[in-house]
């Protein structure tokens, strides 16, 4: 029979089957021996050893689309990233270290900034004009229902991982648009403005056929050390329409002169926290390389 996996908790993986509902089962040794793990969102060939207490194990997975490392899930259409306006402020910089590494993965990511309530609209502008040239961009309130239905239109028909530091109402917001997930939300430190870390595994939630949200646990910090230097700025879309206008071909966008996108900065067309990032991104690769030499 044939399933796909919506959650796995210390090697037990639930397997959601069209004809039968869901199955627990366990990963045959096979999987050991290739020393390949299944992952929420692979689909899956199981047997059943009992019906009735819907158990069974998994013997073969699927070739996947893709496979995300941070978070470790697999076959996935988009990622949707969720970011507060206010109470935690939005970490621009944890922000664009997730989408370079989903630039990296190749995946379709939209932006949603949660709390909209918080803040006016001079502060919803700023941050939308800061990822619009490359990003599809959301406002939600989850408290006061603003912007949900646009949300769910962008799920439709797709995977979707959504992901984000702690405390930005991911859950909250997978609450809202599937009330039988009924999942645990996490109060805000009012000390740190921090939130708990409610969720502790990926979890995949149905919403109607064939379409698919994975909630994964929340991250506090992400490198890029893995991005070669000479590389990330592929990983920033908007460079792309400068990329062979530079003075010197192979332009980095650092410290050479007549640099068209340090140019676009200074005009005001290129956002100056993006390239901020970037820079600061562009540094810790090249000392992290250093110390390894």
């Amino acid at each position: 029979m044939r399933g796909k996996i919506v959650k796995g908790i210390a090697g037990f993986y639930y397997i959601h089957t069209e004809e039968q509902g869901l199955y627990e089962c366990k990963a045959k040794g096979v999987f050991r021996n290739k020393k390949m793990k299944p992952l929420v969102g692979d689909n899956v060939e199981i047997t059943i050893l009992d019906s009735e207490k819907r158990i069974g194990n998994v013997i073969s997975v699927e070739k996947r689309k893709n496979q995300l490392i941070r978070p470790a899930v697999a076959n996935v259409d988009q990622a949707v990233v969720i970011f507060s306006c206010a109470k935690p402020q939005p970490n621009l910089n944890l922000l664009d270290r997730f989408l370079v590494s989903m630039e990296q993965y190749n995946v379709e990511t939209i932006i949603c900034f949660n709390k909209c309530d918080l803040v006016d609209n001079v502060e919803m502008e700023r941050l939308k004009q800061i990822y619009e040239k490359s990003y599809h961009v959301l406002f939600l309130s989850v408290k006061e229902g603003i912007g949900i239905q646009q949300f769910k239109e962008q799920l439709h028909g797709k995977t979707s991982v959504l992901a984000g530091p702690s405390g930005v109402g991911k859950s909250s917001t997978i609450n809202c648009i599937i009330p039988e997930a009924n999942m645990e939300t996490g109060q805000i430190s009012q000390k740190i403005e921090r939130g708990k870390h409610t969720t502790r595994h990926s979890e995949l939630f149905r919403l109607e056929k064939d379409t698919y949200i994975m909630d994964t646990p929340g991250f506090t910090s992400l490198y890029v050390t893995d991005v070669e230097k000479e590389q990330l700025r592929f990983y920033f879309p908007e460079f792309s329409e400068y990329e062979g206008t530079c003075r010197f071909q192979g332009c980095v966008h650092v410290h050479e002169p007549s640099c068209m996108v340090k140019e676009a900065v200074e005009k005001g067309v290129l956002s100056k926290e993006r390239y901020e990032n970037y820079q600061s991104f562009y540094a810790e690769i090249k000392d992290k390389k250093k110390k390894y030499k």
